[in-house]
């Protein structure tokens, strides 16, 4: 199991009373016969699945007595795994509740069923326009998820969108409650869980990732700038191999730790190794994941390159991260992104919908947000490599 979104783990007392305004907004909702959304927000790392896995316990443990009809959705395969495998040790949750958002669309279309309550974790990886590739023949996923329920509660992150095909704003959500006419409900998470690092280390990697200013890092060893700041590592390698050595002695140790890259290097899925090569670092991306254990969890996989693909939403212990060819010196401490290094084709698929005016705006935002996800995976430490070595030029200066 994956500790970090079993049911019964400990919540602290903000995430105590944002459980509560949800449940008690389900259990209102249906006493009504109200259709309504809750929208849960929050940066990564600040709980938010933690309450929607206890929150579904609860609705089950109910269900028993209510008859009601609750589903989690998610659309992340690697999560999806790790919901249904924790499903598996509480006798009131069933795997089969646990589904991929078309799969449910498409199974209580051809049942012409509704449901009471439907959960979303990581909402901002919905569809947002029609991908027959992956059997979605409608125009929103949400959209056709309150068709489908009485009540609807969210995940949204919007620094987490990865893709034109699931580009979301807070516009889109807004015109949905409008024209539904729903009950909504706003909450939000601040308090940062799962990286124990001090709060100018978070800052650090919203500076770089929501400002584009790189901001002094105040120690220097020999290999790396940085250090430990008050038990969290924070380095800066101008060596990638160098950076992968020392987490292969963090992952003997603590187990958990990986390396990852921004998606700036040459992939296909053809079945054959592709290779992230930085200087003497030289190693394959992940291989895609057949079995039933998440890629983060496989011990093998210090042998590969995680992507933003089989890492998002998952706690790593220490992560490495490459940060590839796209992300530039801009000069006066700042960075740029140029768009046309980035490898992830996939990631920008032509969208149709005519709400997305600024299509190079959006593809350098869904950037930003692929390095501020891996940033923010290690729950000891961070490790951060540059290909433009004038970043790291600056850093030391």
């Amino acid at each position: 199991m994956l500790d970090s979104v079993l049911p019964d783990k400990h919540l602290t007392a903000e995430q105590q009373d944002v459980f509560n305004e949800i449940f008690d907004f389900c259990q209102n909702n249906l006493s009504t016969q109200t259709k309504g959304l809750f929208q849960l927000n929050g940066d990564a790392g600040t709980g938010k699945s933690v309450i929607l896995t206890q929150l579904f316990l609860r609705l089950e443990q109910l269900a028993k007595n209510n008859g009601t009809d609750n589903y989690f959705l998610v659309n992340h395969p690697e999560l999806l795994k790790v919901y249904q495998e924790n499903a598996s040790g509480y006798k009131e949750l069933r795997k089969n509740r646990f589904l991929r958002p078309t799969t449910f669309i498409n199974r209580m279309n051809k049942k012409n069923k509704s449901a009471d309550v439907v959960v979303i974790d990581e909402a901002h990886l919905l569809l947002s326009e029609a991908d027959r590739y992956n059997n979605f023949e409608q125009n929103n996923q949400l959209e056709e998820i309150i068709k489908l329920s009485k009540v609807v509660i969210i995940v949204y992150d919007e620094r987490q969108v990865l893709k034109l095909k699931s580009f979301w704003s807070q516009k889109v959500i807004d015109n949905l409650v409008k024209r539904f006419q729903l009950h909504y409900q706003l909450a939000t998470l601040h308090v940062q869980m799962r990286m124990q690092a001090p709060k100018k280390i978070v800052q650090w990697i919203d500076n770089l990732t929501n400002n584009l200013q790189l901001k002094p890092v105040n120690q220097q060893q020999s290999d790396f700038l940085g250090g430990s700041y008050n038990g969290y590592e924070f380095r800066v390698y101008p060596d990638a191999e160098k950076m992968y050595q020392q987490l292969r002695q963090d992952n003997a140790t603590y187990q958990k730790s990986r390396i990852v890259a921004t998606a700036d290097y040459p992939s296909t899925l053809d079945g054959k190794k592709h290779f992230v090569n930085e200087g003497e670092f030289h190693l394959p991306w992940d291989q895609y994941n057949y079995s039933n254990v998440t890629w983060a969890q496989k011990e093998s996989t210090i042998d590969e390159i995680g992507s933003i693909y089989t890492v998002q939403g998952f706690d790593l212990n220490y992560v490495a991260v490459i940060i590839g060819p796209s992300v530039v010196y801009a000069g006066d401490g700042r960075i740029k992104v140029d768009i046309a290094k980035y490898e992830d084709q996939e990631a920008f698929k032509k969208r149709h919908q005519a709400d997305l005016t600024d299509v190079d705006a959006a593809k350098r935002a869904i950037i930003l947000n692929s390095i501020n996800v891996l940033l923010k995976r290690g729950v000891k430490g961070v490790y951060v490599y540059f290909h433009d070595s004038r970043i790291y030029d600056y850093l030391k200066k």
